[in-house]
């Protein structure tokens, strides 16, 4: 038996066996692709499948993610855990092989990948983090953080604009220890990549400062020295990141080899079976013979071994920098700092606008925490988004002349900046966070849904919340993207009020575990003697008034200020208000019944909600009898002094409203 090539065709044959049971996926790309895997993962992919999550492994990630059923016949074979049975049940209600790739679902996957080209990213952001452990914790003779991250990704991935922003990225910062393989096989859904990419890629990728390589699966199919030299030569290119474009035949063996048709349905019964007389296959479904299983081990025996030496490095290391090597499990193990330590980020005595006081918590907590690293695109002095350097701190500016830089320079690449950032948090021993001006988190969306899927805690500055940002216009002044980001489940939204409310938001970001926007404001902002730590549960009652209130005023952000004159004004008719500071919406719907209650009791139907974003938000709690206060329009070019009153919010209006919201209770 020729055990690899046996091996690599039961990749094929039990990827397109579990599609064809599925009578759902992708056969094409594990088919084309299974050398290129095989290659990767017998000869230089270092793991331990008996201990998936060691620090030091290799980072394995199918950017191509439609491509599932090849990382799951990786996943089987090389001993992750997953069963025959699971292969079985590949896309089936709650089987370990979902359509696309999971994290945290199955064991051994690195990324949850599918949205074309966040892979790509999210591998530069592994690099980017690989990179900036090893210049902070390597010592010589001690190579603590020493790995690669290699990906798959296909025409597809390429044709999104985030794998320009991400390999742009990488080529400018020279992330050596990546290594791309492209499965180029001219097809995408609708046909030949002719029709819409024509591009010279290695042209493109050259200036990109990549080292690019070719390897011919074409003329030869499974041919592995080739892969094997390339690779090897990827590896040997440390000042610049590598693109092997693999030239293949999309579902090789199959009657349908280079067509779309085996693109995004199966195979068929019938070109199945061809598919295995033409591969040689003789075995019954989902079977594979025990030498492919012992190959396999080897690869898995070799990564074992690997971590062993490591194990046996790092207690050297620890006895001679015992410090350094607390610090280093310390991050990797993503360990949160201690509330009760963070009573001082609290300290605000003058207005200021919320991205002040964001800059001021950020710094407070970088001395705390080593973890905490991360930037901007393009607009750290208009977002305060630095970490400055103290007499005791240097935290550096992240180049290739300096990888133990913290202050992460994105530049223009809102979408990549925000996948490499999950890929950061994917890691481990990073608290990414990274900041752009509000309305540009729809350039952001995709891959904050993905932290939000994900359970990523990466914390998103988002600044120049609102029509506050005056002349600039309509086109900078976000008004739909509270109630985007508000909708995506598991992501908290952030609106403070003031500097505590800040510091509550920055508190419940790096000390939870899942995503975190601040929306902070461009314009000073007052600040509250009653605000702080209730904050931390989303919604509370800022200034109350004696007895039952008459009416609710409820806000976030900039417009919680004409709330709180609203009330001043309401009392001299003789109205008692009470206002409630809601700066995160997703914060307050996990409090228990009786506390909601206590600040929204269902007795008081006056109601009114005050917000400079879509009111679509507010319907809940305005109620029956309530009022709005928000945009329904977009924005206009002007100061911000002139367009808040433009579009009414001004004390007068929100005492009008207030008014005739009690009359409807009567």
């Amino acid at each position: 038996m020729d055990v690899q090539k046996t091996t690599i065709n039961a990749i094929r044959v039990l990827s397109a066996e579990a599609i064809e049971s599925a009578k759902s996926g992708h056969p094409g790309l594990p088919l084309g692709c299974a050398p290129i895997a095989y290659a990767l993962w017998q000869n230089f992919l270092r793991f331990n499948p008996k201990d998936p999550k060691w620090d030091n492994r290799d980072r394995f990630i199918l950017s191509a993610g439609h491509g599932s059923m090849l990382n799951y016949s990786l996943l089987y074979l090389y001993g992750f855990g997953l069963q025959k049975e699971d292969l079985m049940k590949f896309r089936q209600f709650g089987s370990k092989t979902p359509g696309h790739p999971e994290f945290g679902h199955t064991v051994g996957v690195e990324t949850t990948t599918g949205p074309l080209g966040q892979g790509i990213a999210n591998a530069v952001g592994m690099a980017l983090a690989e990179a900036n452990l090893a210049a902070r914790y390597n010592k010589e003779g001690y190579k603590v953080v020493d790995h690669y991250t290699y990906a798959i990704c296909g025409d597809g991935c390429l044709q999104e604009g985030i794998s320009y922003e991400a390999c742009s990225f990488a080529g400018t910062h020279g992330l050596g220890k990546l290594i791309l393989f492209y499965d180029d096989n001219d097809i995408t859904i609708e046909g030949d990549t002719d029709v819409t990419f024509k591009e010279n890629v290695g042209a493109r990728f050259a200036a990109q400062n990549w080292q690019v390589l070719h390897v011919d699966l074409v003329s030869s199919p499974d041919d592995i020295d080739a892969l094997n030299a390339a690779i090897e030569q990827a590896k040997a290119k440390t000042d610049k990141p590598s693109v092997i474009i693999c030239h293949t035949r999309i579902g090789y063996g199959s009657p349908l080899e280079g067509s779309e048709k085996c693109h995004g349905a199966p195979l068929g019964a019938e070109n199945l079976q061809r598919t295995k007389e033409k591969l040689g296959w003789e075995y019954p479904p989902y079977e594979c013979p025990e030498e492919v299983f012992a190959h396999c081990a080897e690869a898995a025996k070799t990564g074992a071994a690997a971590e062993v030496a490591w194990k046996k490095m790092f207690i050297d290391y620890e006895n001679e920098y015992p410090e350094l090597a607390e610090e280093y499990k310390n991050v990797m193990a993503g360990v949160k700092p201690d509330e009760a330590d963070l009573d001082d980020l609290y300290d605000f005595d003058k207005p200021m606008a919320t991205r002040q006081t964001s800059a001021k918590v950020l710094n407070k907590l970088a001395a705390k925490m080593p973890a905490l690293t991360g930037g901007s695109a393009d607009l750290a002095p208009s977002n305060l988004s630095d970490m400055k350097n103290t007499d005791t701190i240097t935290y550096g500016d992240f180049s290739p002349a300096n990888f133990a830089g913290r202050n992460l320079h994105f530049g223009i690449r809102e979408h990549a900046m925000a996948a490499i950032a999950n890929g950061m948090q994917l890691h481990g021993g990073m608290q990414a966070y990274c900041a752009t001006f509000f309305v540009f988190s729809d350039y952001c969306k995709p891959a904050m849904r993905l932290s939000a899927l994900m359970k990523l805690p990466v914390t998103y500055i988002m600044t120049h919340d609102s029509i506050g940002v005056g002349e600039d216009g309509p086109t900078h002044q976000p008004v739909e993207q509270l109630i985007m980001l508000r909708s995506v489940p598991g992501l908290k939204v952030y609106r403070p009020a003031d500097g505590k409310e800040t510091a509550a938001a920055w508190i419940s970001a790096v000390t939870g575990n899942e995503p975190t926007v601040l929306v902070l404001t461009r314009q000073a902002l007052p600040q509250y003697e009653s605000s702080g730590k209730e904050a931390l549960k989303g919604g509370y009652i800022l200034e109350d008034c004696e007895g039952t209130p008459d009416v609710l005023l409820v806000g976030t952000g900039s417009e919680i200020e004409l709330c709180v004159k609203a009330k001043a004004a309401l009392a001299e008719q003789g109205v008692n208000a009470r206002v409630v500071s809601m700066p995160c919406i997703e914060e307050f719907e996990k409090q228990a019944a009786d506390y909601k209650e206590s600040v929204l009791p269902a007795s008081v139907k006056a109601r009114v909600c005050v917000e400079a974003g879509s009111p679509y938000s507010w319907y809940k709690y305005a109620g029956d009898c309530g009022e709005i206060v928000a945009m329904t329009t977009f924005g206009a070019s002007a100061p911000a002094g002139k367009l808040f009153p433009h579009f009414g919010f001004t004390v007068e209006n929100v005492v009008e409203k207030a008014l005739a919201s009690i009359e409807k209770t009567k």
